[in-house]
């Protein structure tokens, strides 16, 4: 079966691309036997991620950058990554309905995934599924995140341009940002900017980055500051031409090879504790757990000598 959806896929078939991210989301054993498969179609699409806080128009913005990619004949895949549902497990805000006018568009293919307990604003099935969408031939792929706040840091090691969003009127909200996603952000955007603070919002990140000035000339990128205002489209070309120039940038100072060594670093040391984890629970009988949860109760052991016990049975070698 994963054969044929496979070569399905790669045909451009859009029902079988979605059929192996279900399956990718689903089942973690299908999951390393399609992307060992696909994995020498893949290499050529551009990430490019859009975080920030929820209600600050991400996937207007999305919507929006389909649009410019689609008009310079890209091929556009889209992972919007959503809250969980506690009833089905599936993704609960569904912003395909943002982008809803692409759906009948060839050239565009949208998945929302669920977060399903994963941090850092990504699903844990998301890397698999973009490898699926460069499989099946996307030149760019836009990966929204969940907007969880200060812990959505993942993104940086799934996406080659990332796109920070942010809105006037969030409270304290630059000191969020400053309190670690100031650190992950290529291009910076105030949405919404026809609401009342946006200047101020502009004139605050201009100044943060003002404080890091010799950082961003000894890394030859300066992350810019753009204002748009998605619903009407205002700032849209702008936003288009950084993500552009960014790319650009990556692709001649070399920085890009450094940027998808990071990020398949990350990526094995993600499927090692998976795998790990895994199988540490397929061996370890129920009895035994509890054994050592009372031996730590009791201080008669300690939580780092009862994991290197475990790690002992399950990896077969002494810690």
């Amino acid at each position: 079966m994963i054969d044929e959806l496979i070569e399905r896929m790669l045909k451009g078939d859009k029902r079988a691309t979605a059929r192996l991210i279900t399956l990718v989301e689903n089942d973690e054993e299908k999951a390393r036997e399609i992307v060992k498969k696909i994995y020498p179609y893949t290499g050529d699409a551009y990430i490019v991620g859009i975080t920030g806080p929820p209600g600050s128009g991400k996937s207007t913005l999305v919507d929006k950058l389909i649009k410019k990619a689609r008009d310079e004949g890209k091929i556009v895949g889209v992972i919007a990554v959503d809250p969980t549902s506690p009833f089905t497990g599936g993704a609960l805000l569904g912003d395909r309905i943002r982008m809803q006018r692409h759906s009948t568009d060839q050239g565009v293919f949208i998945r929302s995934m669920a977060t399903r307990g994963s941090l850092g604003g990504l699903a844990k099935a998301t890397n698999d599924a973009i490898k699926i969408l460069d499989a099946y031939g996307c030149d760019v792929i836009f990966v929204e995140t969940v907007g969880v706040g200060q812990i959505e840091v993942d993104i940086v090691k799934t996406a080659d341009t990332v796109v920070l969003v942010t809105v006037p009127g969030l409270g304290d909200d630059i000191q969020a940002i400053k309190a670690g996603l100031m650190e992950i952000a290529d291009i910076f955007v105030v949405n919404k900017a026809d609401k009342e603070g946006a200047e101020a919002t502009m004139f605050e990140l201009e100044l943060m980055l003002d404080l890091e000035k010799e950082k961003w000339e000894k890394k030859g990128w300066r992350p810019p500051v753009i204002s748009t205002v998605a619903f009407t489209n205002k700032g849209i070309d702008q936003l288009w031409e950084a993500i552009n120039k960014h790319k650009a940038f990556l692709m001649e100072s070399g920085e890009i090879e450094k940027k998808r060594k990071f990020r398949v670093e990350e990526e094995i040391k993600a499927i090692v504790s998976s795998t790990i984890a895994r199988k540490i629970g397929e061996m370890m009988e129920d009895n035994e757990i509890a054994r050592l949860i009372d031996k730590i109760v009791n201080r008669e052991l300690d939580p780092y000598s009862a994991a290197d016990l475990v790690l002992e049975k399950a990896l077969g070698v002494k810690v």
